[in-house]
């Protein structure tokens, strides 16, 4: 079984200039004061000048897995490879080696909403060329990394693209356009992740060895009155409007599913004069081609809904369109994030719903590829209960579904405190503190973090009432390595880490030893009568 913890490149890298780095979308957002008191993610958790450090709290951890994504930008400034830049690439060949050397395995997402904002001033996932451009911007990693990178997610959480990125401008670009452009977003999207799966099924997967698939996020939605056959459709609707919108092209027919078809072409007839939805077609050719492009699914879960039914009229949007509601029980524990509250429960429902839904003729694994809460900023920083007792219940629902759901990997989001979108800072998803008013960006170990190192010296919370299935294994060889690990997770806190001494990492040890060292030349000096 893989434990997992990860990163994603806009909330933790900084560096937004530094080895000529383009502009993103969200770097654009954070400079256009679009963030929590106008913060931005210009240095974040600066994970571009602490590769050595990451990797050192990692091994601490005891992680076999750690995933993260590649800024786009960070390797193809303007979105195209006519403008590369080896500094950004030579910065994931550092980590990946790192990684590898310190026997966790990378995983490699390609697009994390990061898009580069010379795409953006194009159209960016409105325009259909976009397709060609992500394939060739896969190809190249593929190309590049794909000998030590043996699983890559095309896309983590595409629907929150779609959503909040181009229906309710929430995040950048901060299209408003619900009723077009959104399902335009999600109808390129997944032509992009075919032909990112297909470059590597035809020119890479026999002499790499590795998987691709795309990470959905996803609620569970429960019918608010279980009894009642209207909400139990509407809480349908709920999941073919969110995880369906791409689940199903890619993994079961390559096309939108009946379900979600016939509700947007309701609406049509409802208000031909404004239609609040508007869903592009697929050819018969782009059907073929999308069709079970995904090695493995991955699953990004944190929350859950009551869904009940209603009548949406004409206004465009998810619920509008999919005449539901959706809320939550006043009872579920709560977070910093008004979206996320803990129904622990809703996972391993979820993960059922998913193995019958979509996994029934492509009997492919299924890899949690996120999951955690948020803290307030300035609560639980260090003694983060609440999060411990999240990943408690979340991780227990999924070893139960082992018995039934073929899931192979659990990760935690995320490795460390970071940049949250519009959010800025003030909300926390890691199990690592970043102490963002330090320049250097110290890192200090949460209760969290224990926590989750004893599940994964368990493998699990020590019981014997589950037996992992064996992973199969993909061709991944961790080199002989006696680095120094993080003793998870009290030695971290010793940790000093400055730009000025970034390869200087201050174990007890060192600190004893130059305790002795001064001791002796004291004495030294006593003994010949010196000054200093």
């Amino acid at each position: 079984f893989q434990w997992a913890t990860s990163a994603e490149s806009f909330k933790v890298e900084g560096g937004w200039l530094e080895g000529g780095k383009g502009e993103t979308i969200w770097d654009r957002f954070g400079h256009d004061n679009l963030a929590f008191e106008n913060q931005t993610a210009d240095l974040a958790s600066d994970s571009y000048n602490k590769v050595e450090y990451d990797v050192y709290l990692l091994r601490g951890l005891q992680v076999n897995t750690y995933q993260f994504s590649i800024s786009w930008a960070r390797i193809f400034p303007s979105g195209h490879r006519d403008s590369q830049t080896e500094k950004g690439v030579l910065y994931y060949d550092k980590l990946i080696n790192t990684l590898i050397e310190s026997g966790i395995q990378p995983v490699v997402t390609l697009y994390h909403w990061d898009l580069p904002q010379a795409l953006q001033d194009n159209g960016g996932w409105t325009n259909p060329t976009i397709v060609d451009a992500f394939k060739d911007y896969a190809d190249f990693c593929f190309s590049r990394f794909g000998d030590r990178v043996k699983t890559w997610n095309t896309f983590s959480s595409p629907w929150v693209v779609s959503h909040a990125g181009h229906g309710t401008g929430e995040h950048p670009p901060g299209v408003k356009d619900y009723a077009s452009s959104s399902y335009q977003v999600t109808h390129n999207i997944i032509k992009s992740h075919a032909e990112a799966w297909h470059v590597y099924n035809d020119n890479y997967r026999a002499t790499q060895g590795g998987k691709v698939g795309i990470a959905l996020n996803s609620d569970w939605a429960e019918p608010k009155t279980p009894t009642n056959s209207e909400d139990i459709a509407a809480a349908d609707r709920y999941l073919q409007f969110m995880l369906g919108w791409f689940a199903h092209p890619i993994f079961v027919d390559g096309d939108y599913s009946v379900a979600l078809k016939t509700q947007i072409e309701l609406k049509l007839k409802e208000c031909p004069s404004s239609p609040p939805a508007v869903l592009p077609v697929f050819t018969s050719e782009e059907k073929a081609r999308i069709k079970g492009t995904a090695d493995f699914f991955g699953l990004n879960h944190f929350t859950s809904r009551l869904v009940n039914t209603v009548k949406g009229g004409c206004t465009s949007g998810l619920e509008g369109v999919g005449d539901y509601a959706a809320g939550v029980d006043p009872s579920w524990p709560s977070t910093a994030s008004d979206w996320i509250y803990s129904a622990p429960w809703g996972l391993r429902r979820l993960l059922n719903y998913i193995s019958l839904e979509y996994l029934s003729a492509n009997k492919v694994p299924i890899y949690i590829t996120g999951n955690g809460m948020p803290t307030a900023y300035s609560s639980e920083t260090i003694n983060d209960v609440s999060r411990v007792e999240y990943l408690r219940r979340y991780i227990n629902e999924a070893l139960k579904a082992i018995d039934g759901v073929d899931v192979q990997r659990f990760t935690v989001q995320s490795l460390m405190d970071g940049f949250e979108g519009p959010q800025g800072y003030s909300e926390r998803f890691g199990l690592l503190y970043v102490n963002f008013e330090d320049a250097s960006r110290q890192r200090t170990p949460k209760q969290s973090a224990y926590f989750f190192s004893g599940v994964i010296e368990n493998n699990g919370f020590g019981t014997a009432t589950h037996d992992f299935k064996k992973v199969t294994e993909i061709k991944f060889t961790p080199r002989s390595s006696k680095l120094l690990a993080s003793e998870v997770p009290s030695e971290a806190k010793v940790v000093a880490y400055t730009h000025e001494k970034k390869n200087l990492l201050l174990s007890r040890k060192f600190l004893s030893f130059i305790s002795d060292t001064e001791n002796a030349i004291s004495k030294i000096k006593c003994s010949h009568h010196l000054s200093d």
